[in-house]
């Protein structure tokens, strides 16, 4: 008990400036919507060829390509349509694995979440943003020790500075956490 009280002490010492960066992405903004988030329903992605909406199983679209469009939406608030692409992704990429996690936190099915963060973990242990995101459910349970040690995990990793860092560390010194 007096670690975990030492550790908050000193995770409190640290001031930190609300955060601005996205998850997911190393760009200091959000995603911009485009027309998947605009125009497409039911898990469907905007193909800039065809001029619409396509199934992103019916499509050319690279991994990376819908990464972003899972990401997008997942800003957006748009979870099942994340899942529905995520459901065509390859399920052993762990970006992909983190992504399930996510959107699964944010439905309020956090041991279902965890186990997504786990594998993606466990597929790839310097993914600091499945780091991260778990640490953040563990601060919405009041597991405030279990998300410090995935900060200390983090940035044992090299990842100090980093939003996954940051953002952690934020949702455990104010309780509040990201949407994105």
């Amino acid at each position: 008990m007096r670690l975990l009280l030492a550790s908050a002490i000193a995770l409190q010492a640290f001031a930190v400036a609300p955060v601005a960066l996205a998850a997911g992405g190393d760009s200091s903004s959000p995603p911009k919507p485009t027309n998947t988030t605009k125009k497409c329903l039911f898990g469907r992605v905007y193909d800039k060829d065809a001029g619409r909406c396509v199934k992103p199983d019916k499509t050319n679209f690279s991994q990376d390509e819908l990464y972003d469009a899972v990401r997008e939406l997942a800003y957006d608030g748009q979870l099942e349509s994340a899942q529905e692409i995520l459901r065509v992704m390859d399920q052993n990429d762990d970006r992909v694995l983190t992504y399930w996690g996510f959107t699964y936190r944010k439905m309020g099915e956090l041991d279902l979440a965890n186990a997504y963060y786990s594998d993606a973990i466990a597929a790839n242990p310097d993914n600091l943003l499945a780091r991260s995101y778990m640490g953040q459910g563990f601060v919405t349970e009041g597991k405030t020790d279990l998300a410090i040690a995935q900060w200390r995990e983090i940035k044992a990793r090299g990842g100090e500075g980093t939003w996954a860092e940051a953002s952690l560390r934020e949702a455990i010194q104010r309780g509040l956490t990201y949407s994105y």
